[in-house]
């Protein structure tokens, strides 16, 4: 459906084109709204699109790590560095979107703009297909759903809640179970062994080890949400303090301020090859494991460089403030601070670090950490991560702008930027990073890995 959305909106935007020359033409520049039907086409290619990317995300990227053999120990590395590549490949298409088709679209045609990542999206599928009779593909077995799977063993035990502890014990005797250290956790769930008052269904400790791998993944993910809120900042308070700055790299030629948002894909592109050629293979040496650190520790490093660049940032915006302050611009928001929008980079930039390490580390845990028939759910989840952090810091920042505001002063999100107060946020938002990387580093210490080549 991608293709098409596209094509909907390049044929939108065409036609959007033409219908606002004609109003100027006929109406002597006066304003004239599009059809109704014209709102509702864009709309419509909008939701589209929105929809084909929520189906092509995370089972595309499954698709592509169910290419590797994990039982092969080479491919097993290989797979953890498709992870990198496919995030580097992400990033560069980024960069090029947001130089070429920002250009395009600004002094050319929106139409066009929509339409060339329409025609290299056909393209691709078209390779795609090509490539079919080299795929690997998964041998679906003849088990029951992983959804009703792993619902019904939570049922069961809830159904067995008063069960004595002894009866489970002489279940698991009866069946030689074999305990290992993840049995230990979530005891409760080793209830569904036994079927409800004697009858019905009880389950096998296969089927229970895969619900409490399940239940593992919550804590993981509620504590990467401190992560997920700093992410909206970029392309929003990040682009407002950089239209205030001074973006002049010559007389004649000024940076806009989106294009900063290209600098963390640009960090992403330029540490991607070094992180993966140099120092897995210095971090494989020491420690012996073939991703060179566990995919948790790869995790909870770009948390913490994710509080480190919200502590920069505040103290980036105070250094602005008194700039403006000092130049006598307090009251004169329109007014250029002369300040260089370079000290917005090292935020960008150490921000564009920490995806490499949080952002591809969690599609690899949350691929690898799930059932076998729940990869692209599990990559579902690693995107709802980002999906609830976005709407967590708007929720934030309705709640901090109520807290500020008042008659007689200007709030944290004054329209004023140069009386608002960005950096105390922006300090707020270390401060709940350091509160959720603490969490996350009790929670990942505890972690018990559902697969035994699972770093």
């Amino acid at each position: 459906m991608g293709p098409q959305a596209l094509g909907f909106l390049s044929l939108s935007a065409a036609l959007h084109s033409s219908k606002s020359s004609y109003c100027l033409i006929a109406a002597n520049n006066t304003a004239c709204s599009p059809p109704q039907f014209q709102i509702i086409f864009f709309f419509f290619s909008l939701y589209l699109f929105a929809i084909a990317q929520a189906g092509h995300k995370p089972c595309l990227q499954a698709f592509g790590a169910d290419q590797f053999d994990e039982q092969d120990p080479e491919e097993c590395k290989d797979k953890s560095s498709f992870f990198n590549w496919w995030n580097f490949s992400i990033s560069s298409g980024i960069i090029v979107a947001l130089f070429v088709l920002n250009y395009i679209e600004d002094n050319l045609s929106w139409g066009l703009g929509f339409g060339i990542p329409c025609i290299i999206m056909c393209l691709a599928l078209i390779i795609f297909l090509l490539g079919t009779m080299t795929y690997r593909f998964r041998i679906q077995s003849n088990v029951r759903n992983p959804f009703v799977r792993i619902g019904q063993v939570f049922l069961n035990a809830a159904r067995n809640w008063r069960t004595n502890p002894e009866a489970i014990s002489k279940k698991e005797e009866a069946q030689g179970i074999l305990l290992y250290q993840g049995s230990q956790q979530f005891k409760f769930l080793d209830k569904a062994l036994l079927a409800p008052d004697g009858s019905g269904e009880n389950f096998s400790t296969t089927e229970i080890e895969e619900a409490k791998a399940v239940l593992r993944l919550v804590p993981i993910w509620t504590t990467c949400l401190g992560y997920a809120i700093v992410f909206p900042q970029v392309p929003t308070l990040f682009t407002k303090q950089g239209v205030t700055m001074d973006r002049s790299i010559t007389p004649s030629l000024q940076i806009p301020a989106a294009s900063l948002q290209s600098s963390m894909s640009i960090a992403v592109v330029l540490f991607i090859p070094i992180y993966d050629q140099i120092l897995v293979p210095i971090a494989r040496a020491i420690t012996r494991k073939p991703s060179g650190i566990t995919m948790l520790q790869r995790i909870g490093t770009g948390g913490f460089l994710s509080f480190l660049s919200m502590v920069i940032a505040g103290f980036v915006e105070r250094e602005r403030l008194k700039t403006a302050v000092e130049y006598g611009l307090v009251d004169m928001p329109k007014e250029i601070v002369p300040m260089s929008v370079g000290w917005l980079l090292p935020q960008y930039l150490i921000l564009g670090i920490a995806d490499v390490f949080t952002i591809v580390g969690l599609q690899e845990f949350f691929y690898d950490q799930v059932p076998n028939e729940l990869k692209s759910i599990g990559l579902a989840l690693f995107l709802s991560i980002f999906g609830m952090g976005s709407f967590l810091s708007s929720f934030l920042i309705s709640v901090v702008e109520k807290a500020t505001s008042g008659p007689r002063r200007d709030s944290w999100f004054s329209d004023n930027l140069n009386r608002a107060r960005l950096d105390y946020f922006y300090w707020l938002l270390a401060a709940l990073s350091a509160a959720s990387f603490a969490a996350y580093l009790y929670f990942a210490k505890s972690y018990i890995y559902n697969r035994r080549n699972s770093l």
